[in-house]
């Protein structure tokens, strides 16, 4: 695979689906194991040292960079519908938003389903930010969440889940490509049908009855956002690709926060695909979407200059 290349992604995304299409009943642990390959078109982000360690009592990975603000902190969380994908998988992708953003970043190794059915894997993420707020020694305003497809919309609904247990607001939430609406209703699953390499109407169905399991409702507002009381949260940046079937998800949950009055920006880049900042390194789109984000990040986060 030519990882410079900006069609790596879609490469990437194409071989998957040829694979899993041919080998419908293939075992979860070997579609697991495909989507743990997510990280291969990420260029090494040099400068950045991993440690693993736990937060809550959940799996985690330090992403720090070798210059950077030890004081705020990127809480992230990694996509993969929320039963694949992993803090190995994202790995690579947040240690350059914590490289970008010169600050640390935890990347949290929720448990997934089926395994932790929802609403397990968000209160997981509230968990981890309780520790963090509590154990860790952190301020609230230092700390910011960030997600990428199914963690895009954790760190929303994080920050939900936290407001209603009455803990303080992070000082922000960054959500590249959230995916949201598990029955699938957007235009963009039409618009954008030959475009998207990875998702379609039937997946996004077929992993949110995974996800959701037997007794879950697909109208739950930590399942869907856009259906919440979405007053009171902090600041939020969402970033998706233009070729991405989710691209209605992202829209339609910003102009709903919007409507709340929530600060909300959403950022669409024209001919790419879902969470297409794997390609931090090797893609100038990806990588100035990235260096954006960084910089709303630690306007956020109080960090106006350069360390």
């Amino acid at each position: 695979m030519d990882s410079s290349s900006p069609d790596a992604l879609r490469n990437l995304y194409a071989g998957w689906m040829a694979i899993t299409h041919a080998n419908p009943d293939m075992e979860l642990e070997r579609v697991r194991d495909l989507f743990e390959h997510w990280g291969d078109v990420t260029a090494e982000p040099r400068g950045v040292d991993y440690v693993e360690d736990e937060i809550g009592g959940i799996e985690a990975m330090w992403a720090l960079p070798k210059q950077r603000s030890d004081e705020p902190i990127l809480l992230c969380f990694h996509g993969g519908g929320y039963v694949l994908g992993s803090m190995y998988s994202h790995r690579k992708l947040y240690g350059h938003f914590a490289k970008a953003a010169r600050c640390r970043a935890l990347i949290l190794n929720y448990r997934r389903a089926p395994e932790n059915l929802h609403p397990g894997p968000v209160e997981d993420c509230v968990t981890a930010y309780r520790a963090l707020l509590e154990g860790g020694g952190a301020a609230a305003a230092k700390i910011a969440f960030l997600g990428d497809s199914a963690g895009g919309t954790l760190a929303i609904s994080a920050a939900l889940l936290a407001r209603d247990k009455g803990l303080p607001m992070p000082a922000a939430c960054l959500a590249m490509a959230p995916y949201m609406d598990l029955e699938a209703t957007g235009s963009t699953y039409e618009t954008n049908a030959e475009l998207d390499a990875l998702g379609d109407r039937d997946a996004t169905i077929a992993f949110g009855r995974v996800f959701l399991g037997p007794d879950g409702s697909t109208s739950d507002p930590l399942v869907n956002p856009v259906l919440a009381d979405l007053r009171g949260l902090p600041p939020m940046l969402l970033q998706t690709g233009g070729h991405d079937v989710l691209l209605d998800d992202s829209r339609n949950f910003a102009e709903a926060a919007s409507a709340a009055g929530t600060d909300v920006t959403l950022e669409v880049a024209p001919g790419m695909q879902h969470v297409y900042h794997f390609l931090a390194g090797t893609d100038p789109q990806a990588d100035a979407s990235i260096t954006r984000a960084a910089a709303w990040l630690r306007g956020k986060l109080g960090l106006t200059g350069l360390d």
